[in-house]
């Protein structure tokens, strides 16, 4: 079954927490979920995070369940028992909740959190380091797959999986048990075809962000040496639908339905809330989605 679901980074950012700090987190709940209408809600600094049943009751209250979340891997420092170690706290969220992935991307080095360092400047792995975290990887998503969930990687901006290169060397070095989050906007932005890279791994997608960007934007991060968060003030990423949004995500959406997609949809469209008000384009994104999600027969 299809579901549309939203992060709450639209309102209020993660990983610039003063983006939105003024935005009451009752308001990010009401809006998303009885005002939009949105299925379910990602992970956020707002929500309880030791607490699953509290999570639960909250977003309940709102009409809306726990998708799944973020979470930060150490691989390239650590070793997959510590790593094990480390998600207990997240996997018992999950299973609490009922979430059927875990979105996971490698944090160690990143980055797209630092205010004062371009995205340009992110790291990079050799082929055969590559290949190492690969092996390291899937062995974390084959512990997960016993716990009953799904590793959904998360290529991301100022991470050591951003081209569409390093898209498919990772899955090219990871197994069954490692499955992709594919990120629209994140693929577009990091040089790639969202379409032709889709097109080579459907059959490994366990997770869907429905991200957009303004490619005038992306371009300037890019011949500026913009750091990844400059590039999120400056509207680098938009929500389906948007006439300033480079991406057609009807072909994306025909993809899926022809992979027999069956999973979430997600909004994840980080914006400044001063500049671009969180309910207007939610809501545009949201009725963009569905209305081609009917369109291509995806639900």
């Amino acid at each position: 079954m299809i579901r549309f679901g939203t992060n709450p980074i639209a309102w209020a950012n993660d990983d610039d927490q003063s983006i939105g700090a003024d935005i009451p987190t009752a308001r990010i709940l009401d809006e998303a979920g009885r005002q939009i209408g949105f299925d379910g809600i990602e992970n956020g600094h707002r929500w309880p995070q030791d607490d699953p049943e509290a999570l639960r009751t909250l977003l309940a209250d709102h009409g809306l369940v726990f998708v799944s979340g973020w979470y930060s891997t150490n691989l390239l420092v650590q070793s997959v028992e510590d790593e094990i170690k480390a998600v207990q706290g997240h996997l018992a969220k999950l299973k609490h909740n009922g979430c059927r992935v875990c979105i996971v991307c490698e944090c160690s080095n990143t980055v797209h959190g630092n205010p004062d360092v371009p995205v340009n400047a992110r790291p990079r792995l050799t082929p055969a380091e590559m290949a190492d975290f690969g092996a390291k990887l899937e062995e974390f998503a084959a512990y997960l797959a016993g716990e009953g969930i799904t590793l959904a990687y998360h290529h991301h901006m100022g991470t050591v999986v951003e081209s569409p290169d390093e898209i498919d060397a990772l899955m090219a070095a990871t197994g069954p048990h490692t499955h992709l989050l594919f990120d629209a906007g994140h693929c577009t932005f990091g040089g790639g075809d969202p379409v032709e890279v889709l097109g080579r791994h459907f059959g490994r997608v366990a997770h869907f962000h429905a991200k957009n960007i303004r490619r005038p934007v992306c371009d300037r991060v890019r011949v500026e040496g913009m750091s990844f968060l400059q590039g999120v003030l400056a509207g680098a990423f938009t929500v389906p639908g948007d006439q300033e949004g480079e991406i057609d995500f009807a072909p994306l959406l025909e993809i899926l339905k022809g992979a027999g997609y069956d999973g979430w949809i997600v909004i994840e469209a980080e914006q400044d809330p001063k500049i671009r008000n969180p309910l207007l384009y939610q809501t545009l994104g949201l009725a963009t989605l569905k209305r081609l999600a009917r369109e291509v027969g995806l639900v």
